[in-house]
């Protein structure tokens, strides 16, 4: 604004309100307040008219009011339509626009209640998604499990089947020592025929005789 001032040796005034309220302005003359008595001089009459530039802001402020006051009532009045209230003093066309604009309104109602269906839809399939896969990863570690204790127990039977073939190995080469028949000598209990003997023995010991 001061360079377009400059440039176009213009009087310029700047006022710029922020979203929260902040006044910010900006005027290349002395005095903002001069540069509006002359923009509302020059807006709202001629030099030569007798009315004050207080009135003219009064004025001016007033029909702003009545403007402002004439959309609020209208908004109200569109309002109560909509929710079907004060319909008696319609005619026939505005009758059909406002069927024709609660029908867009109730097409726009369905189209975002089905998009946010679809969006809760697409959600709980990703979940279901991530619990089948939690699922799945669960099942496949249970069974690596199960594998590593069936190894386990088969290992446990290995090595007791080894001990006991070596434990029978073992025994194997060491038999108990099993008792052998006295030998008697010069003695037997067994009944010697004296009749049928009688003979041998004289000749044999005949034999030791001198």
């Amino acid at each position: 604004a001061h360079e377009m001032s400059m440039l176009c040796d213009a009087e310029v005034a700047l006022i710029i309100f922020s979203n929260r309220g902040k006044l910010y302005e900006f005027c290349s003359s002395s005095s903002m307040l001069k540069t509006l008595e002359r923009y509302q001089k020059c807006n709202y009459g001629a030099p030569e008219t007798n009315i004050s530039t207080r009135e003219a802001l009064e004025i001016s402020s007033q029909q702003e009011y009545l403007k402002l006051k004439a959309r609020y009532e209208a908004l109200q009045r569109s309002q109560r339509n909509l929710l079907g209230e004060d319909l008696g003093p319609l005619n026939s066309k505005e009758l059909e626009s406002l069927e024709r604009q609660l029908d867009m309104s109730l097409k726009q109602i369905r189209s975002t209640r089905t998009q946010l269906m679809l969006d809760q839809l697409q959600d709980l399939q990703r979940k279901e998604h991530a619990l089948n896969e939690a699922n799945r990863t669960l099942k496949q570690r249970l069974m690596e499990g199960s594998t590593l204790n069936l190894q386990w127990q088969q290992n446990a039977q290995d090595v007791g089947y080894g001990r006991q073939a070596t434990q029978t190995q073992g025994d194997g080469f060491f038999h108990p020592l099993e008792c052998e028949p006295t030998l008697q000598i010069g003695y037997q209990n067994d009944p010697i025929t004296v009749g049928g003997a009688g003979p041998s023995v004289n000749n044999y010991m005949a034999g030791w005789l001198p």
